[in-house]
């Protein structure tokens, strides 16, 4: 500020002499003042109307992250934004295209082998136009929680159709590697909770402490195994990878899996919560679990109690069991929306 004060100053010096300047300072310095506010005035001018181009320009050229930031899902801002204007289309697309992440919803594959030291796991690694599946591929980094919930899963919803050759709308679990060997999902805690399935199977978990509560199927066979499993819990520290959330959305299907053989997949916590799927199986398999919750979902096909929509084989096993307020009800698969 006093730079630009020396320069009014030179320049009223300029133009009414030194003599002037040193025999009426007073006079001089309120010319000087008059000049310094005359110029901030327009720079304040200037950098407020740049403030708010830049704003109105950021909006005009990316209407599918101001949806996104209303609550609208990533498959609905599209459709509303390409239904609405094709010549936003294409802006659209480059957005979508260019910055797709799991936080946001968007479907794709996602690597946590690549987070370690703070590399981007939102990212998706790699996808596929038209496809549109969610996917994590869980390497020797541990992810300290995965966080899925209130989305719609299958051909739920208008249009959707699983990919070829797939049963299950919900995948979690190891791989079997052909001529490799076979790996599983290491999980601290796993909650699946509040959704609705076709069917809901667990297969081959060990788990020290599992809760079956709450749950109604239209058939169903509960029959852990007593195991001897420990408390476990998965830490990584600095090369752990961070948190991955997402809320809302839709896809044709979610997988988590450890597709590197003799590499099994680790997670602190994992949450599915408030599922809502149709067309397909949600499959939990190939587990090793501290705390495995499974708690209040609906599960059924409409199909008569004869038939076990939730299934839980004698391969589930646990140190502490609770099985408890689980009943069997009539229940069909959700309308298409």
């Amino acid at each position: 500020m006093w730079i630009a004060e020396l320069w009014i100053s030179f320049f009223i010096s300029l133009q009414f002499g030194w003599w002037g300047f040193l025999r009426s300072p007073l006079a001089a310095y309120n010319k000087v003042r008059y000049w310094r506010d005359w110029l901030l005035a327009k720079i304040e001018y200037v950098q407020s109307e740049s403030a708010k181009w830049r704003a109105a320009f950021a909006v005009a050229k990316a209407p599918y992250s101001l949806l996104r930031a209303m609550g609208v899902s990533p498959n609905m801002a599209v459709t509303l934004l390409i239904g609405g204007s094709v010549a936003t289309t294409g802006v659209v697309a480059a957005e979508v295209m260019e910055g797709r992440s799991f936080s946001r919803g968007d479907s794709g594959v996602y690597a946590a082998s690549l987070v370690g030291n703070n590399a981007p796991l939102d990212v998706p690694t790699s996808y596929t136009d038209g496809d549109n599946t969610l996917m994590i591929n869980l390497g020797s980094t541990p992810v300290r929680e995965i966080v899925i919930e209130n989305v719609s899963v299958g051909t739920v919803f208008t249009g959707s159709v699983l990919p070829s050759g797939e049963q299950n709308v919900v995948d979690i679990g190891g791989n079997v590697v052909t001529g490799g060997t076979n790996t599983r999902l290491e999980i601290g805690h796993l909650i699946f909770e509040n959704s609705r399935c076709k069917k809901l199977e667990l297969v081959d978990i060990n788990a020290h402490t599992i809760n079956v509560i709450g749950n109604a199927s239209d058939g169903q066979s509960l029959a852990p195994s007593p195991g001897t499993s420990r408390m476990l819990a998965i830490g990584g520290g600095h090369h752990q990878a961070d948190a991955l959330f997402t809320s809302g959305g839709t896809y044709d299907r979610i997988q988590i899996q450890a597709p590197t053989s003799a590499v099994n997949g680790r997670i602190g916590t994992l949450r599915l919560s408030n599922l809502y799927t149709k067309g397909g199986i949600c499959a939990l398999y190939k587990l090793t679990v501290g705390t495995l919750d499974i708690l209040l979902n609906e599960v059924g096909m409409g199909d008569g109690f004869s038939t076990k929509e939730f299934s839980i084989t004698t391969s589930v096993t646990g140190a502490n069991i609770t099985v408890q307020d689980n009943v069997e009800v009539t229940i069909a698969e959700p309308a298409t929306q």
